[in-house]
């Protein structure tokens, strides 16, 4: 039961966190969390043991514990590491994927218009991840996904502050579109194209949303000097 505790804990505070519901900076206190999931503080302190080896939380001696800033040197590299994993993944499925299958992405595709018109963030963000899973299923290549999925979780924190800009899930959907597009009409190269064009697009913006929340971000001054820059 301890156990089971101490993983509940982790992943339900790993998804508050993720999805930015607790943003950078916010106190993390083990009594109020013991009390929330009724349980003792040894789970709750095993959770956020593990939650600091994932860098999703800070524990600093005499000032306390808190949800830790997204470190924008991450970000920067599991961008890079997804933009050649999904490289794959979208060609391998320009060539192999079905007219069903194509008929299925197509749909999910939809369905995130809906959502984005609607403004509901989470319904979008779950289409949104099944829009490249289903690239991937069809490629026959769905290992590859759980992989993105281990890497991505510094890029996810960021996504999340990016989704509510105005037009900005209705960008994503165009770009989902021009991506499938290319897919439907064989020509793996300009898939792979538009979708390195799709995720390189978080990428350029991200000094535009470390200026809207620097206290959000870590900067690293050895690869972060642009970003510095006045």
């Amino acid at each position: 039961m301890p156990a089971r505790n101490s993983d509940f804990v982790y992943q339900d505070l790993r998804r508050e966190i993720i999805s930015m519901r607790l943003t950078p900076g916010t106190a993390i206190l083990e009594k109020n969390l013991a009390q929330r999931y009724g349980v003792s503080r040894t789970p709750v302190r095993e959770a956020i043991v593990r939650l600091a080896k994932d860098r999703l939380i800070d524990v600093v001696a005499k000032s306390g514990t808190f949800v830790a800033p997204i470190p924008l040197a991450m970000v920067r590299e599991a961008l890079v590491a997804r933009r050649a994993l999904e490289a794959a993944t979208v060609r391998e499925a320009t060539e192999k994927a079905s007219e069903s299958q194509f008929m299925e992405i197509r749909a999910i595709i939809q369905r995130q218009r809906e959502n984005a018109q609607a403004g509901d963030e989470a319904a979008f963000h779950r289409a949104d991840d099944d829009f490249h899973a289903a690239i991937a299923a069809a490629g026959r290549l769905a290992g590859i996904w759980d992989m993105i999925q281990q890497i991505r979780i510094q890029i996810e924190r960021y996504r999340r502050l990016t989704l509510p800009q105005p037009g900005r899930m209705l960008k994503v959907v165009g770009e989902h579109e021009a991506v499938l597009e290319a897919m439907v009409r064989r020509d793996a190269d300009e898939a792979v194209a538009k979708m390195a064009y799709h995720l390189n697009n978080l990428q350029l913006d991200i000094a535009v949303f470390r200026d809207m929340w620097p206290d959000y971000f870590l900067l690293d001054p050895a690869v972060d000097s642009d970003l510095l820059a006045e």
